[in-house]
């Protein structure tokens, strides 16, 4: 995935009401507010002072011309942007970067299922199995090389899970694809401590039948890719 224009660089000043983010720009010094596509609660990821990279648009009928979309933490750089991740699963499994995934015929996205909802990706093979794909955005990381999901209490989640296993019940497969926006960790675990649920319907999920894979990304100013498998501990 490639950003359209350069990114802009500056300071977060402060994130705050979930979806908005007050940056100095580099080089001119203004401050300006910018979009933040994030509803988790970015654990590590908000401190004053960090140098971040926006994108900008020129539509004008955006509120918010700008849009955080990386940042430097803990030395590495971290996309923070939670409307990319289904795209980019997608790039991975089309280009056979998921071998467990692999050797289906048509890739749909945003299907309804289950009850109100829609699946993330859906594959299906030429003899008409499906297997209903749900990706899960991660860049929580309070150990080295450790990444950690979610990084807040997600009811949304838990709920996923249980729709996913009524796909298995049903005779389809059904697959959790965490996608670790960061490119320091080779390991993924649950965050039970901070969403203790999620981790029961995790567990619940996997004893019917649920798949689970992670698989992390190269992180660039031009672009990211998912490009790596990461072991899931749990």
């Amino acid at each position: 995935m490639k950003f359209p224009e350069p990114l802009v660089s500056g300071r977060l000043v402060k994130r705050y009401k979930r979806f908005l983010a007050d940056v100095v720009l580099d080089g001119e010094g203004t401050e300006i507010t910018a979009h933040c596509a994030n509803p988790g609660s970015m654990l590590g990821l908000k401190e004053p002072g960090s140098r971040v990279w926006l994108s900008r648009s020129d539509n004008p009928k955006r509120k918010l011309k700008y849009s955080w979309e990386v940042m430097e933490a803990d030395g590495a750089l971290v996309g923070i942007n939670t409307a990319h991740p289904n795209r980019l699963v997608e790039e991975a499994l089309e280009a056979g970067r998921i071998d467990e995934l692999s050797g289906f015929q048509t890739l749909r996205r945003e299907v309804k299922y289950g009850k109100n909802s829609r699946i993330d990706i859906l594959l299906e093979s030429g003899s008409g199995a499906k297997t209903y794909v749900e990706v899960k955005n991660v860049h929580l990381m309070r150990q080295p090389g450790l990444a950690e999901f979610p990084d807040s209490v997600t009811a949304r989640g838990a709920k996923h899970l249980a729709e996913l296993s009524d796909m298995v019940r049903e005779g389809h497969r059904a697959a959790m694809v965490f996608l670790v926006q960061r490119p320091d960790c080779d390991t993924l675990s649950l965050a039970a401590d901070l969403d203790p649920a999620y981790a029961a319907a995790f567990e619940s999920a996997r004893a019917a039948g649920v798949e689970a894979y992670a698989i992390g990304c190269d992180v660039r100013l031009d672009g990211i890719d998912a490009i790596r498998p990461v072991r899931i501990s749990i």
